[in-house]
């Protein structure tokens, strides 16, 4: 496999603008995935299906997603990133508006696996962020970049049901398509153009993924310590609508929804822990991150049920996640320079399998063993992430 030396063809330029314009792509991008969650009551009752056939909308959009980290991620170490980005930024405006405008529930599951196949222009502007900052500063840089990826995540949900209770949900998905599309010509006129970092073709480039995970222990590591926090992760936001409403609680949607600010206020300390990276390593944010996850589950099983725990868990663990993440970016991206964004598809395909894995574990224990199990299966989770960072020293 042939590579260039430098995967972009000019000198580090991530300024503060390029950097603030990254943040909100990347937000608007990966918030296009779940905007269908809190729409999904609307959405069943307009199309007359039943909580199963709607349960369609965000698996096909999950599955879509994960497919295109797979499959899609990995040419950006092909071709022109630059290219790339607006491409998919442009198609991804075309599935939000089919969206919109679908006249019909299948119309709806096509255009579901159509965002989740394009939202993972995310995953393409990452990379270009950790390619164009400073050396010194790509830590602090890629930090501030996937605080919007975050708050993209944790936000979308109370967006998407405020302008639903509006103006109904077919006004999110127009929203979001203008949204994506008045960032296209900024993208393309602020970003340089990205020389492409190998001349493999396509069977040999996904092929040489499975190289990337032999060949690189620091990759492995990362892989598993985040997974394993994602499965915390997700465990605990996939069950926490049913924990509030349940007999400890008695809190309705609103509240749930709510709880997205609290995880946003731990996402936008990201930056902090990308830039303690750079000055003492990411090794040593990882430790810190993964303990402080562990702990804050582990208090809120042993702990008499409170709402304001709750929300104190869900800031600090979120903090713990979210600095553990741009810190094994990091490190991965470090590996190798003209394979960011394999490594990155790698590493974002171990977070997706433990979300997954969260999300149904979570749902089985809560239905089988109460709700205090979800937080015993986050500390177990984080344990297994310290663990492995610890022996990362």
């Amino acid at each position: 496999m042939k590579s260039t030396p430098s995967p972009a063809s000019v000198p580090a330029t991530l300024g503060p603008a390029l950097t603030l314009l990254l943040a909100t792509a990347t937000g608007l991008a990966v918030a296009s995935i779940y905007y269908i969650q809190p729409l999904l009551g609307l959405l069943s009752e307009q199309f007359g299906v039943g909580s199963a056939t709607i349960g369609l909308l965000p698996t096909l959009t999950q599955l879509g997603y994960g497919a295109a980290i797979l499959l899609l991620s990995p040419l950006g170490d092909r071709f022109d990133r630059r290219r790339i980005i607006v491409v998919k930024a442009w198609t991804l405006v075309a599935a939000l508006a089919l969206a919109a405008l679908a006249p019909g529930f299948a119309a709806l599951c096509v255009a579901s696996v159509a965002i989740g196949l394009t939202a993972t222009l995310a995953q393409d502007l990452v990379p270009a962020a950790a390619t164009l900052a400073p050396e010194a500063e790509r830590g602090k840089r890629v930090g501030q970049v996937m605080t919007g990826l975050l708050l993209g995540i944790l936000l979308s949900r109370v967006a998407a049901g405020s302008l639903a209770a509006l103006a109904g949900w077919r006004a999110v998905y127009a929203s979001a398509a203008v949204a994506v599309a008045l960032l296209i010509p900024l993208l393309w006129h602020s970003l340089p153009r990205f020389v492409p970092a190998t001349q493999a073709g396509y069977g040999a480039l996904l092929a040489s993924m499975a190289g990337l995970w032999r060949q690189h222990a620091g990759l492995r590591r990362a892989a598993l310590a985040q997974g394993l926090l994602s499965v915390a992760f997700s465990a605990f936001w996939s069950t926490l609508a049913l924990v509030l409403a349940g007999p400890d609680f008695n809190q309705g949607s609103a509240v749930a929804g709510a709880f997205g600010l609290a995880g946003a206020a731990g996402a936008l300390a990201a930056p902090l822990a990308g830039g303690m990276a750079d000055r003492r390593g990411p090794q040593a944010v990882i430790r810190v991150a993964a303990l402080l996850v562990f702990l804050s589950f582990a208090v809120q099983a042993l702990a008499p049920a409170s709402l304001w725990l709750l929300v104190v868990v869900a800031v600090l663990f979120d903090l713990g996640v979210q600095a553990a993440l741009v810190s094994h970016q990091s490190v991965v991206y470090s590996l190798d320079p003209a394979s960011r964004s394999r490594l990155n598809a790698v590493l974002v395909s171990a977070m997706f399998i433990g979300m997954a894995s969260g999300a149904a574990l979570g749902s089985a224990l809560l239905a089988a063993l109460g709700w205090r199990a979800v937080p015993a299966l986050g500390a177990m989770a984080a344990l297994g992430a310290l663990a492995i960072a610890w022996r990362s020293r």
